[in-house]
């Protein structure tokens, strides 16, 4: 009986033999609501390469569809251009079923795989400066040290034009579709986003140097062959250009104002707030932290100006949600932002106090004194909370004038 699984042709000798993750919903605190791919490439060269695996439990998915193109016996090569165990768990499986002639990886990435594997026959290092000889075509190698981990790796193809770029320009986002153009742009550009807000953005400095460099390699690139999502075919340009947007980081008149609320005075500070910014031509966003993934809040900072947070005091510091997400993105680096907290409290208000340092550890630059409301906030604390987003949009007005 034939096996329900198949490789996609991408170009004139690369398929992809990757996996589909539908289930998963959770990559690293990362909310990953729509589940995720694993793409793994076939090379058909005169010696034939297997570009990464899939994570441990698709590792049969991976074989039935290197199965539907050749025998996977034939298959010589094996390029790992990540360690982490989504692109390298299958690879032990891989090496004993194969019996591959050479398994390559970074210098970095050699000493990555045989820490989290042991030993690993014909494991070779590759540089930018070592093609690998396949016969008929080669694949060249340009190391991506910290994008995002330090062995990874992009593999060039000249001959078909396909840049094997791992986790960059990738997404988490399970579909039938293997091409991004066969996807809506809104879709694209929002798990996009999400991706790089909750992986790449505190590697920005290495994304701009990245596209420099990229730039002034000038390679020949028709598809990007990313391992995570969609395979970029008829939007590189795009792709490339919200990247560079992103990893600038520059701030804009948008605000998040995220919150969490015991018994509802929080949430009509949090209101309060976001009447000031709005009335002052801001872009606003409020979040509730109990309605708001940790994810979803780092999305929607990457491309905000300012970062407003609410929260109670309980047990003489804030809420375990605002920590929570305090502790997310404080981790994620985001830059040139400002900010201010409020919060509600009984006989103690250091919960607003500790979040207030926490913003400034970030680098947040903080606009005004917090606001505190003791028990309910009255007619004269919410028009302080208004003061406040108003104080943040004039701040972000001199920031970035509309």
């Amino acid at each position: 009986m034939a096996s329900p699984y198949q490789a996609i042709r991408v170009s004139d000798h690369v398929y992809w033999v990757g996996a589909i993750d539908w289930a998963v919903r959770d990559f690293h605190g990362y909310l990953t609501q729509r589940g995720t791919t694993y793409n793994a490439f076939l090379v058909m060269g005169d010696r034939i390469a297997l570009i990464d695996t899939v994570r441990s439990a698709f590792f049969d998915e991976m074989m039935a569809r290197i199965a539907s193109v050749v025998d996977p016996s034939r298959i010589d090569v094996i390029v790992s251009n990540h360690a982490e165990l989504d692109h390298s768990g299958g690879l032990r499986q891989a090496i004993a079923a194969l019996n591959p002639t050479d398994v390559h990886a970074s210098d970095q990435g050699v000493k990555a795989l045989i820490e989290h594997f042991g030993p690993i026959d014909n494991l070779t290092p590759v540089s930018e400066a070592q093609p690998l000889d396949l016969g008929n075509m080669g694949l060249s190698f340009i190391e991506t040290r910290m994008l995002h981990w330090p062995d990874s790796m992009f593999s060039y193809l000249a001959e078909d034009q396909v840049l094997f770029c791992q986790d960059a320009f990738g997404m988490h986002l399970a579909t039938s579709e293997r091409f991004d153009d066969e996807l809506p742009l809104d879709l694209l550009n929002y798990e996009a986003a999400r991706y790089y807000a909750n992986i790449l953005m505190p590697l920005s400095t290495m994304v701009t140097k990245l596209l420099e460099r990229y730039g002034k390699l000038g390679l020949a690139v028709k598809y990007l062959a990313t391992d995570h999502g969609p395979i970029w075919r008829s939007r590189l340009d795009h792709i490339m250009g919200l990247y560079g947007q992103w990893a600038a980081q520059a701030p804009s008149r948008k605000a998040v104002v995220a919150y969490e609320t015991m018994w509802g005075s929080t949430s009509r500070m949090a209101h309060a707030v976001a009447e000031g910014l709005i009335a002052q031509g801001v872009s606003t966003k409020v979040m509730k932290l109990g309605a708001c993934h940790r994810s979803d809040i780092a999305t929607e900072v990457l491309d905000a100006g300012a970062l407003l947070l609410g929260t109670p005091t309980l047990n003489s510091t804030m809420l375990p949600q605002v920590a929570d997400v305090l502790c997310y993105l404080r981790g994620l680096q985001p830059k040139n932002l400002v900010g201010a907290v409020f919060g509600s409290h009984g006989w103690n208000g250091k919960g607003v106090d500790h979040a207030r340092e926490s913003l400034a550890a970030m680098g947040v630059e903080l606009v005004g004194d917090a606001v505190r409301s003791k028990y309910v906030p009255d007619a004269t604390t919410l028009d302080q909370c208004r003061a406040l987003g108003e104080s943040v949009a004039h701040r972000l007005g001199q920031i970035c004038p509309a």
